[in-house]
């Protein structure tokens, strides 16, 4: 059974970091945009990556209505590194 999520959903996973793990299921990956920290480290199909949208290579979100999934499988300091930045920035 097709569980769905409202427009405008964004959901983070943890990170299918071996080949087969799969935490959500592939209608809903293939229906959002999905944006991983390390290509080479994920086991989803990408459309981006976190850097490609923070530098403006790549727009993200595209409507209210899109549903997105942020599926980091890096390292536990690149989080951080990212958390930090957007603490900083939010304060």
């Amino acid at each position: 059974m097709l569980h769905r999520v409202p427009p405008g959903t964004h959901m983070t996973s943890l990170g299918a970091d071996e080949p087969g793990k799969a935490e959500l299921g592939p209608a809903l990956l293939d229906e959002a945009l999905v944006v991983v920290d390390d290509p080479g480290l994920a086991h989803v199909a990408a459309d981006t990556t976190i850097g490609a949208v923070l530098r403006g290579e790549h727009p993200g979100r595209t409507s209210a209505e899109q549903v997105t999934v942020y599926s980091p499988a890096g390292l536990p300091m690149q989080d951080l590194v990212i958390a930090w930045h957007v603490y900083r920035n939010a304060t």
